[in-house]
């Protein structure tokens, strides 16, 4: 085995600095997941907001023959929802990704 590949290995098995997550570290740590929480919930109602009022002004556009202003409405609709998708499934997207970068 050469210098160099034995120098490569050393340095490979001390580069893992055995830091992992843990919920004691700081204080405080309930108070923002509770804030999360509830910007989240604020989140979900303004995106079934949005897709109300989406709704609504598609079903206007197509009983006043505003051809427009539906294709806008429709796009309300579909951002809405999308949104509320990505926001409710952000504990698993971001879930995802960690358990993605361990094996990294």
């Amino acid at each position: 085995m050469s210098t160099l590949t034995v120098l490569a290995s050393t340095i490979q098995a001390n580069t893992n600095p055995g830091i992992s997550p843990n919920t004691t570290g700081l204080p405080g740590l309930s108070v923002l997941q509770t804030g999360v929480g509830a910007v989240v919930f604020w989140a979900l109602v303004l995106c079934v907001a949005a897709l109300v009022v989406s709704a609504v002004a598609l079903g206007f556009s197509k009983v006043t023959g505003r051809g427009g202003f539906a294709d806008t409405a429709k796009s309300g609709v579909m951002w809405s929802a999308a949104a509320a998708v990505v926001i409710g499934g952000a504990n698993a997207i971001i879930a995802f990704f960690a358990n993605a970068g361990t094996g990294i």
